[in-house]
């Protein structure tokens, strides 16, 4: 028998969310229109004093016009305000914005009208326009849909309750803890906490403590932070474990009977130093023909990931690994990822390929794809690639000697003229279709990583900066290749879109409203681009993209030109990929961490066994999921980035660094270093000199007695004032000359 819902009879109980339930009632029919006793009924309240608060509620939104009284004691919507269903976007300043298909701009939110909302809440709100400035702003009038109710944060503990005080800039409001709700937390843990309720008359949200993560500044209770504020796992439960321990793994004869039988092509892995999932291989063999046989071999993860399963289902809900500072959380559990699964020299391997004959000019002249199994001959790091690729000649091909500097074996060893030979023509093949597809309009983004030296205990000892060179782009171009041509296979039939349902990557195009902004702000450097038409605005963006390479201004530059783009997101409804020039395109080559690809490998498959189209609207669904926790653990590992900058500047606070001016606020700017890429801000209030005040159209704060500027883009020195590790914050101050 189902229970009851509460009815309200003690005198003195306050109705939960009383606003919400009434703007539910009458949202439900807007020409409808009802009394107190009848919404009173409907919220299951009897009782006299639950009803004396009705009714002063309706009268308070009444009063402010959110509701209109249509006959004396009948209440219905008020029609005649605009009313809009959207998204907050909350700012650290406590003020927030509307964004809704509605309004072809974000609206305006100040705190007091958020209405209990939070960062990334779905909300109906009144959109207004105000009387003295004529601008739009936003009245949040019911929250439809939580975005989260769970944060991190430290606990401030009283003797009979607590506050638990968000790490999270947007989140506005500390949250309320009772005494027997603090699951054993002390003051100063931090912990995370989950919302429970939130009072109608109640500045903060109560809720009861899930997790205590340990103490702050501790680095592993940093990392675990980061991960549940994003809501990101970072360890597998034990029936997860246990169904992954318990899979068959043997390679049995009547498998490799069902497979082609590759074992006896050229095959290797290039893959960073430190790297322990290997999904990807390369085999290479030269044709009677003159032409080549390249195999992009990828790990053959839906062999064991099998359909609702335990591990499956915990699979698809990580969708991701996720890539921190100091760790990998991975998507499956490391019996997977980084042992049946993995790629690793001298052992044999169930793989998924997709095989090509490839002629000189780098022109696809037969494709095969399929079930194979593989063996890698040869395990490569990328900086082992190079070392061939730079100093060996497809002319003078012999034995060669990998230099124990850059060996990941830490030794010298031979490396055979075959292995020679194939990588040096893969590179030049790689060079061939890299040139085509910048010819065909794509982008090209070369960011430089910021990445780390850590000593045992993961303390930041060095910066040092990732670039990619020959062997990563020979890696990503026959990446590239399968990806595209596995997505051609099954998007197009005859040259038309074939309607089956299949995995995309896709990418819109830029929005023009970012593109002139960027525009207004590259102008400042006498840079420009022209976005006439589609092949101009790729031309122009290489070019921007090609002129600020090396210089003080490059990554706030290529970082605004980054943010003027679409993301690109995971659908079933193919627009084609516009930072790669692609018409059709997939991911494939990355079962191991992108559940995305165990998706592309099972319909891949089911059409090769001859399957008819599945239903779209499930892989709608979970490509929707996909790209929610792609951009989850991007959040995440950008934090865990901006952790470890701000623990690495909490030694060097005595030096004086050059930095760019990266940003400008009304409340102050935000300086890049130069030689580590740390941003931190320099408050206004902290400029001595002059009394400063922001200048939005100049992108500059101004001197008001000396005419000063400081403007985006300018060289400045800082020194560090003030570290934050728990809000991975920087604050400088700037050294005036």
């Amino acid at each position: 028998m189902p229970r009851k819902k509460k009815i309200y009879k003690k005198k003195g109980n306050v109705i939960k969310d009383l606003t919400r339930k009434i703007f539910k009632i009458l949202n439900e029919d807007s020409e409808k229109f009802y009394n107190y006793k009848q919404i009173a009924a409907k919220l299951k309240v009897s009782d006299t004093d639950g009803k004396t608060q009705i009714l002063k509620k309706l009268a308070e939104l009444t009063a402010s016009k959110k509701i209109k009284e249509v006959d004396r004691g009948k209440y219905q919507i008020n029609e005649d305000r605009k009313y809009s269903v959207g998204t907050l976007d909350l700012t650290s300043s406590g003020n927030g914005y509307f964004m809704s298909d509605d309004y072809e701009k974000d609206i305006f939110i100040p705190n007091i009208n958020l209405g209990k909302g939070l960062h990334g809440d779905v909300v109906r709100a009144y959109v207004y326009k105000r009387k003295r400035s004529n601008k739009l702003e936003a009245d949040v009038v019911e929250i439809i849909e939580r975005a989260k109710t769970e944060f991190v944060g430290v606990l401030q503990k009283n003797k009979k309750f607590g506050f638990v005080i968000p790490d999270n800039p947007k989140m506005y409001a500390d949250i309320f803890i009772s005494e027997n709700k603090m699951n054993g937390a002390e003051h100063g843990d931090k912990v995370q906490a989950k919302i429970s309720d939130w009072p109608e008359n109640s500045k903060n949200p109560f809720g009861k403590i899930t997790t205590v993560l340990g103490k702050p500044g501790d680095h592993n209770t940093e990392m675990h932070s980061i991960l549940l504020e994003y809501d990101l796992p970072y360890e597998f439960e034990p029936e997860v474990e246990k169904e992954a321990k318990n899979l068959p793994i043997e390679i049995t004869k009547e498998e490799i009977a069902k497979r082609r039988d590759m074992r006896g092509d050229l095959t290797f892995t290039i893959d960073p130093k430190d790297a322990k999932d290997f999904d990807d291989a390369l085999s290479f063999k030269k044709l009677e023909n003159g032409n080549y046989e390249v195999g992009i071999h990828i790990a053959d993860v839906s062999h064991y990931l099998q359909p609702n399963t335990v591990l499956d289902d915990e699979a698809f809900d990580r969708a991701t690994s996720v890539y921190l500072v100091d760790r990998v959380v991975p998507m499956l559990p490391e019996m997977l990822s980084n042992g049946v699964c993995s790629l690793r020299p001298n052992e044999e391997k169930l793989t998924f390929s997709a095989v090509f004959e490839i002629n000189e000019k780098a022109q696809i002249v037969g494709e095969w794809f399929g079930r194979t199994v593989t063996y890698s001959d040869q395990r490569f790091a990328y900086e082992e690639a190079q070392d061939i690729i730079e100093n060996c000649t497809l002319s003078n091909i012999s034995s060669y000697t990998m230099p124990l500097d850059i060996s990941i074996i830490d030794k010298e060893y031979e490396v055979s003229p075959e292995i020679v030979e194939a990588t040096l023509q893969l590179d030049k093949l790689a060079k061939i279709l890299r040139k085509k597809r910048m010819k065909k309009g794509a982008i090209s983004f070369d960011r430089v990583e910021v990445k780390f030296h850590l000593d045992e205990e993961a303390n930041p000892t060095g910066v040092f900066f990732k670039t990619s060179k020959d062997a990563n782009k020979l890696i990503e171009e026959f990446m590239l290749l399968a990806n595209r041509k596995v997505a051609e296979y099954i998007g197009k039939h005859q040259g038309k879109p074939s309607n089956k349902t299949f995995i995309y990557r896709v990418h819109d195009e830029p929005d023009i409203e970012k593109l002139a902004s960027l525009q207004n702000i590259i102008n400042k450097f006498g840079y420009k681009i022209n976005t006439n038409t589609r092949e101009t605005t790729s031309a122009s963006l290489n070019q921007l993209l090609s002129d600020v390479n090396g210089k003080a201004e490059s990554n706030m530059i290529e970082t605004l030109a980054i943010r003027s783009m679409s993301k690109a997101v995971y659908t079933t409804q193919n627009i084609g990929h516009y930072g790669l020039a692609f018409d059709y395109y997939s991911h494939f080559t990355s079962p191991i961490r992108r559940y995305p690809d165990v998706m592309t490998h099972r319909l891949l498959q089911h059409y090769l066994d001859g399957g008819n189209t599945p239903k779209a609207d499930i892989y709608e669904e979970k490509c929707k999921h996909s790209s929610k926790r792609e951009e989850l653990a991007s959040k995440a590992e950008r934090s865990s980035i901006k952790y470890m900058q701000v623990k690495y500047m909490q030694d060097h606070n005595e030096e004086i660094f050059d930095g760019v001016i990266t940003g400008v606020t009304e409340w102050g700017i935000y300086v890049e270093i130069t030689t580590n890429k740390c941003e931190g801000m320099v408050r206004i209030r902290d400029i001595k000199s002059d009394y400063y005040i922001f200048d939005e159209d100049q992108y500059a704060i101004v001197g008001q007695s000396t005419k000063h500027l400081y403007q985006l883009g300018d060289n400045v020195k800082v020194q560090v004032k003030k570290t934050d590790l728990e809000r991975k914050h920087l604050d400088f101050n700037l050294i005036e000359e």
